[in-house]
């Protein structure tokens, strides 16, 4: 295929090549992600969705839809994602048997197109937790820097907002609780999505902020914290965890800060503060008090079951001997904004210099990273 130099976005690239390793990661794909088995079992599925009683039991209905979805939404990626590629590899043949480079942009085109989307069906393969299909909740903390690290709190909050947004993930703010000056001392928002807890748990942790402070009247530099934790939410978790209400203290006060027309007018926020682990829930966004203790309820439900996985992990790490822990308070990333512009994970080494991209949400390339840096540790 004789072309012109420089000519088309093809040239010097081996689409051949590329189209037959686009093939083995697609057959590779559908092995791990087991395509004849989410077959089998949407056949079993579309039964029991079409019975005439499926209903007479809500809860076991809206698991079997839930999970009737999620299979045909599997099994139409992986089909698509054939489809594309075989559509390439025509496109080829066609190219080569009639001489015709004037497709080779369209073919590149489309292997670019196939290449991104395998890479992100890739991802499906590190989401190896219990939890990690799920919802999740995220907690922002500011810490040392003062108001700066107030407005980093929020600053952070609008980024993973923008980032729930950009893929298409459904969002809670359940609490906000402004800063002194400027900012917020703290937030708690729930991501509903598929794989937003196997997500987001990779952001979990401390960040750094460095830039030139805006409330310093002399504009010097300021390196200011904030911390991520995010815990699995499950909507029921009455099975794994009781709560006595005898051990809880619940306080009222009035709402303050982003939450609509309800906000401001009466003492419906709730706190809950678990005397016997001493763990704080809030929740202020609801249109009433009720609401608001149900759903900081089912928060604390979330954040107890979760201290309970963490002290059975403790147990078994103290049986198989000293393991290495990244300790609390060791920043995972630091976003600098001068005297350069920087953010680089320290975890993975992944950088970018465009700060206003990641701030905007961009933060996928990072949480790839991390997952599998996981993967390899654990492997």
């Amino acid at each position: 295929m004789a072309r012109s130099e420089g000519a088309h976005p093809g040239e010097s690239r081996d689409l051949r090549g590329e189209l037959a390793g686009l093939r083995t990661r697609v057959e590779d794909a559908e092995q791990y992600l087991g395509l004849e088995g989410l077959r089998a079992r949407r056949a079993e599925l579309e039964k029991e969705v079409s019975r005439p009683d499926l209903w007479d039991d809500a809860d076991r209905a809206r698991q079997v839809t839930s999970e009737f979805g999620r299979v045909g939404d599997d099994i139409g990626v992986l089909e698509d994602l054939d489809s594309r590629l075989s559509d390439g590899e025509v496109l080829y043949q066609l190219m080569v048997e009639e001489g015709d480079d004037s497709v080779a942009d369209e073919l590149a085109g489309a292997v670019d197109d196939v290449t991104r989307r395998v890479g992100a069906l890739e991802m499906r393969s590190l989401f190896t937790g219990e939890y990690d299909e799920g919802d999740a909740i995220a907690e922002l903390h500011g810490g040392a820097g003062g108001t700066d690290a107030q407005d980093w709190c929020e600053m952070m909050l609008r980024m993973y907002l923008r980032w729930a947004e950009r893929r298409g993930f459904d969002v809670e703010v359940d609490e906000t609780t402004e800063g002194q000056e400027a900012g917020l001392l703290s937030a708690t928002f729930i991501v509903k999505g598929r794989f937003a807890y196997g997500l987001l748990a990779a952001e979990r942790g401390v960040h750094r902020l460095v830039r030139m402070s805006p409330f310093d009247s002399q504009r010097r530099r300021q390196t200011s914290f904030a911390s991520m934790d995010v815990t699995p939410f499950l909507e029921d978790l009455s099975d794994e965890v009781a709560i006595d209400e005898k051990d809880l203290r619940i306080d009222t006060y009035r709402s303050s800060g982003a939450g609509g027309q309800h906000v401001n007018k009466t003492d419906s926020a709730v706190r809950l503060t678990h005397l016997p682990t001493g763990l704080v829930v809030s929740c202020q966004n609801e249109r009433s008090q009720h609401q608001n203790k149900a759903r900081a309820m089912q928060i604390l439900a979330a954040k107890l079951a979760q201290l309970q996985r963490d002290e059975r992990r403790s147990e078994m790490d103290s049986l198989s001997g000293p393991q290495s822990k990244v300790e609390w308070g060791s920043q995972i990333r630091s976003y600098v904004l001068a005297p350069y512009q920087l953010v680089k994970d320290l975890r993975t080494s992944v950088e970018t210099g465009n700060v206003e991209a990641v701030l905007d949400g961009d933060l996928d390339a990072f949480i790839e990273a991390e997952l599998r840096r996981q993967r390899g540790a654990a492997g």
